[in-house]
């Protein structure tokens, strides 16, 4: 008798494409969402991992210009060809209060203090325009990371269910019977976790990410405003 058992499950392929052809339409189309969304997620990470490493690698070569002693005037031409930098984008929000403040003369104290909020408020504006872009998509791995794991549950339960079904039908509780309908709960259960651990993981690394890249750039705003404060006090000075 276990010899016939060891051989009918020895019979039972338990492939992962047999484990999928054997499933009921459920958990076939438990097992077909949970892969969608795993091509659905990692699409989003491998675009998220280009564009959020781009902006922070830009960033950081921006940052390097704007210390390196160059006036404000050419740092303001270095953006006419720097439109994909997110910070040079941030800066270009400030510039032109700049460009416009350039051809006034005679600025008073009150006039040289609205410029500075003004380009203060336009660079958190962009800031906030600029990470709102690079945060679109992680919206969709949260919820993939935390729906999946749900969906393979709901595969596994009712595959769990056939495998009652089947031993209620042939009144045997043989290894052979069971082990197919298990099988197939289980590898649902495995398709929700695949899918689930990535989005999870990259979702908390791209967050992380975005939020020391918005310090950056809050940062940048501070150092602009200080560094603009002191162009406006040489010009003062100048009496230009």
């Amino acid at each position: 008798m276990e010899a016939e058992t060891l051989q009918a499950v020895t019979n039972n392929s338990f492939s992962l494409y047999e484990l999928f052809l054997r499933a009921d339409i459920v958990v076939k189309l438990v097992m077909g969402l949970l892969i969608v969304l795993s091509i659905w997620s990692w699409s989003i990470i491998i675009d998220k991992l280009s564009r959020i490493g781009g902006a922070v690698s830009r960033a950081k070569n921006f940052e390097q210009a704007f210390w390196s002693g160059q006036p404000i005037e050419e740092m303001d031409d270095r953006v006419m060809t720097s439109s994909k930098e997110t910070m040079a984008r941030v800066f270009s929000a400030a510039s032109r209060e700049w460009r416009d403040a350039r051809r006034v003369t005679g600025m008073s104290d009150y006039q040289s203090r609205a410029l500075m909020d003004r380009a203060e408020r336009l660079m958190n504006a962009a800031t906030d325009r600029e990470i709102s872009r690079l945060e679109t998509g992680l919206g969709i791995l949260a919820t993939i990371g935390s729906v999946s794991p749900f969906v393979g549950l709901f595969g596994t339960v009712w595959g769990i269910m056939n495998a009652f079904r089947e031993i209620a039908g042939t009144g045997s509780t043989s290894l052979a019977v069971v082990a197919p309908g298990i099988a197939e709960a289980l590898f649902a259960t495995a398709l929700g976790l695949v899918a689930a651990i990535p989005a999870v993981t990259f979702y908390n690394k791209f967050t992380s990410q975005l939020g020391h890249f918005r310090d950056r750039l809050d940062t940048f705003t501070q150092e602009f405003v200080v560094r603009l404060s002191r162009r406006l006090t040489e010009r003062a000075g100048e009496g230009v």
